[in-house]
């Protein structure tokens, strides 16, 4: 080799790619024949962090380590849970912590979290859910909060997670008009899917919020948000009221499962997605859009920001001023076409 130094060997199914700016390259894991993802490799393929990394993506068993012990995020979260912020959270937010922290501890608990670096985070937190990129937001969001409790009890001096870019996650949209159409000829009135759909798209209530609605509330047309603890005042409609009065009342909360009981949170999302399944809808098609498709429809109806935030129970008037700016927008357009109409009729008359 002319005395230069000789060039390491990589590993199968792993790529160099090289780096603006950067003296050595980056490192991935791909495997090609199965059509996998990128996933990145610490920089030093000789240190043990790079190992364990590799074996990891070729789906090798590691070593077993210990899960709870002194320093790491194991018992980092275990200490979270037990503080005064995780206690003043609502149920609701608990239980979704909860379970993301679960999570975090099987995958993670045994790495120590004085040695947790921005690289180590993208490497071996985030990169195996590039593919998956509202796991991977959400994972950021509960590390940071599990960094700020290490850095107030001491074990960090500062965040490691600094410079990390939350995953890009593709915003809930509202339906179409057609999609509406689509979703009320498979589910006719008299139906329980039409009912929980006419609760979500009139009412604009969340899933959490629907999923345990009282006929009280339905017929009041109020309730607290879960997620904000804002109360919502409105009108039954004359749709929703159709959807409701074909179905019968077996239980204080209005949707139920066959055996009258009321739905889990869960038990209700599911419920949801089989029945947007069934009618054929895209994925895209979120039972969380149905709330848009309100605002978006209460816009078009020009309903004032203010309204729009009072129906929908936002705290802030930057979330209601999205749907009045697209019903604007939307105006706008329409007007300016018809002056250029009008102005041709004039000058040809």
């Amino acid at each position: 080799m002319g005395g230069g130094q000789m060039r390491r060997r990589l590993l199968p199914h792993v790529e160099s790619i090289p780096a603006k700016g950067r003296s050595r390259p980056y490192l991935y894991f791909r495997h090609k024949s199965k059509g996998g993802p990128y996933i990145r490799l610490p920089d030093d393929p000789t240190s043990e962090d790079f190992q364990r990394a590799y074996a990891a993506a070729l789906g090798s068993p590691l070593p077993a380590v210990p899960q709870d012990g002194p320093g790491t995020i194991a018992a980092l979260i275990d200490s979270y849970l037990r503080s005064a912020p995780f206690g003043a959270l609502n149920a609701t937010s608990k239980a979704g912590y909860s379970s993301r922290l679960a999570t975090m501890r099987r995958d993670h608990g045994h790495r120590h979290v004085a040695q947790m670096t921005r690289d180590r985070i993208e490497t071996f937190i985030l990169s195996p859910l590039v593919e998956k990129p509202g796991a991977a937001h959400d994972t950021l969001k509960k590390l940071r909060i599990l960094i700020r409790h290490a850095m107030a009890k001491g074990q960090l001096a500062s965040d490691p997670s600094v410079g990390i870019r939350r995953a890009q996650v593709k915003e809930i949209r509202a339906w179409t008009d057609e999609e509406l159409a689509t979703f009320e000829h498979r589910w006719p009135i008299g139906t329980k899917q039409r009912a929980a759909f006419a609760l979500m798209l009139y009412m604009g209530t969340a899933r959490v919020d629907t999923h345990r609605l009282t006929w009280r509330q339905v017929e009041t047309a109020s309730y607290t948000r879960t997620k904000t603890g804002v109360a919502v005042y409105g009108e039954v409609t004359d749709e929703l009221r159709r959807a409701l009065d074909a179905i019968p009342r077996e239980h204080v909360t209005v949707i139920n499962t066959e055996l009258g009981q009321p739905y889990s949170l869960d038990g209700f999302s599911r419920f949801m997605r089989d029945a947007i399944t069934a009618a054929g809808l895209p994925h895209d098609c979120q039972p969380h859009g149905l709330r848009k498709t309100l605002g978006r429809m209460l816009a078009d109806a020009s309903a004032t920001t203010h309204e729009i935030m009072a129906a929908l129970g936002h705290t802030t008037l930057a979330e209601a001023e999205r749907y009045t700016r697209e019903a604007d927008r939307k105006r706008n357009g329409q007007r300016a076409i018809a002056r250029l109409n009008e102005r041709k009729l004039n000058k040809s008359s």
